[in-house]
């Protein structure tokens, strides 16, 4: 068997399988996806590498193939798409095969599970006090400290008696040879949720959600299965929308991947899931130690989760029945990658749903453009949430033309409505809150006139007045700066 293999070298010219050998020692552990270490080169240097594909033919004079020295990480055969999905982000972003595959494929080696040790009682409660009196009268202290201990309790942590009861593993081992106690150890994965216990909770929807929920349970059970755009002003319950949704497709034995646009985010919206999915659930984010990251795709392998939360890299969790893939803030920069690879989650998203036959549900209160243009278009089905869960009522807006309040003879910053309106409050001795979007003394400067902002040349986006040396400036890059007034 041959194998085409994609070298970890991130050097254009270099930027195509090359085949490889399949040794009959390691048949059984190379699938596609399987990290492995070959000989490269004329020095055969050893370097590792990603299977591309397994191939019983070779395209090359075989006396000249190489075999693979070893397995590095071994992939299940499932993350195959994943793959794929590294072709589509080299493809669709000018990205090399070799960044992608380890953008997609993010455990770069295994880590060793966790062990826990426990020390039980193996002799019977009187051969136990039988020992702890010899060890008192032998004055091994020590030895008597832990048998002490184990007739109160037959089974303790080994942590605990070593560092607490300052017990030596020489005087654990001679116990257990001994056979009055024995150590056991278990494996068990890292687990960075602990929110203590949960708490089921009922849903109740309003018509709006309802509608949502009974048309998409519509679709899957028809094995229809596309993208949804839900645009729902600000607290119309898009969240418990999302968790009805995924309660339904956890409920037929699917995984659900659920990308939040940062890692700030990630605690408050983990909260409300837990409450719904309990252990089921677990985060993905660059926050976690290595180790944590490992353990949590092998507990997405093992089906040990439902659901998985995250950033924009909580994508490419190695789910194997994958069928729902959530959204929430869909129009946020967040979800673009400005690193190599670039690439867009939503878009990437759609093409993970497309290669697992899952369904794509996005969500926002400002629906970005090409969302909202394929929803209009059809490509996507749109739902629009338009009242408050709750009953209340959204906050009144009001935009103000500048230019015609110097018209008016108002030479101010502030608007004659926005004047009037915190005397107004200051009159009844209320608090006002005033936001600024800007980096510099001014976020744009523009003629009070005519409205013309003075933009960078090279990005178009407005130049920030700044107040230390009295210059224009861009914060694009690209070294704009003019001296002016306004």
């Amino acid at each position: 068997m041959f194998s085409k293999i994609i070298i970890n070298i991130s050097v254009e010219n270099l930027d195509r399988p090359f085949t490889y050998r399949i040794p009959e020692r390691l048949t059984d552990r190379c699938h596609p996806g399987t990290k492995v270490l070959v000989p490269f080169g004329n020095s055969n240097r050893m370097i590792e590498g990603y299977i591309l594909e397994i191939t019983d033919h070779a395209d090359i004079d075989e006396s000249k193939i190489k075999d693979i020295d070893s397995v590095v990480v071994e992939q299940s055969a499932n993350e195959s798409r994943l793959i794929e999905l590294a072709a589509f982000i080299k493809e669709q972003y000018g990205s090399t095969m070799n960044a992608a595959l380890k953008t997609v494929l993010p455990i770069k080696r295994a880590y060793k599970p966790k062990e826990k040790k426990t020390i039980e009682a193996k002799a019977d409660t009187d051969v136990i006090i039988d020992a702890y009196s010899q060890a008192q009268r032998k004055k091994q202290y020590a030895k008597a400290r832990l048998l002490h201990e184990l007739i109160e309790e037959t089974v303790l942590d080994y942590t605990l008696v070593t560092s607490k009861l300052k017990v030596s593993t020489a005087t654990i081992s001679s116990l257990e040879k001994a056979g009055i106690i024995r150590v056991k150890s278990e494996n068990y994965f890292r687990n960075p949720v602990v929110l203590g216990k949960s708490k089921e909770k009922d849903i109740s929807l309003n018509d709006d959600q309802q509608a949502i929920v009974d048309e998409f349970v519509h679709d899957i059970d028809n094995d229809i299965h596309k993208t949804y755009l839900i645009h729902g002003i600000t607290g119309s319950g898009k969240t418990l929308t999302y968790i009805s949704l995924i309660k339904e497709v956890v409920s037929r034995k699917k995984q659900v991947i659920v990308l939040i646009p940062e890692i700030a985010l990630t605690y408050q919206t983990l909260k409300r899931f837990y409450h719904y999915f309990g252990e089921r659930v677990s985060v993905l984010n660059s926050t976690m130690s290595p180790g944590e990251k490992f353990d949590q795709c092998e507990r997405a392998k093992k089906r040990e989760i439902d659901v998985i939360i995250g950033p924009r890299s909580a994508l490419f969790t190695p789910f194997s029945d994958l069928g729902l893939i959530v959204i929430d803030e869909e129009h946020e920069n967040t979800y673009k990658s400005d690193s190599m690879p670039r690439y867009h989650a939503r878009e990437v998203a759609g093409k993970l749903a497309q290669l697992t036959g899952a369904s794509l549900v996005l969500g926002s209160a400002t629906p970005s453009v090409e969302s909202y243009f394929r929803a209009l278009k059809g490509d996507y089905k749109l739902f629009s949430m338009t009242k408050r869960a709750t009953g209340a009522v959204l906050a009144q807006t009001k935009i103000v033309d500048m230019r015609k309040e110097l018209h008016d003879g108002n030479k101010s910053i502030f608007s004659n409505a926005l004047k009037d309106s915190i005397a107004d409050r200051l009159n009844k001795g209320q608090q006002i809150m005033l936001f600024l979007n800007r980096r510099g003394y001014a976020g744009f400067v523009s003629c009070r006139s005519c409205g013309v902002v003075m933009r960078c040349p090279h990005c178009d986006v407005s130049l920030s007045e700044h107040l230390s040396n009295g210059r224009l400036v861009c914060h694009c890059g690209n070294g704009t700066d003019r001296r002016g007034s306004a």
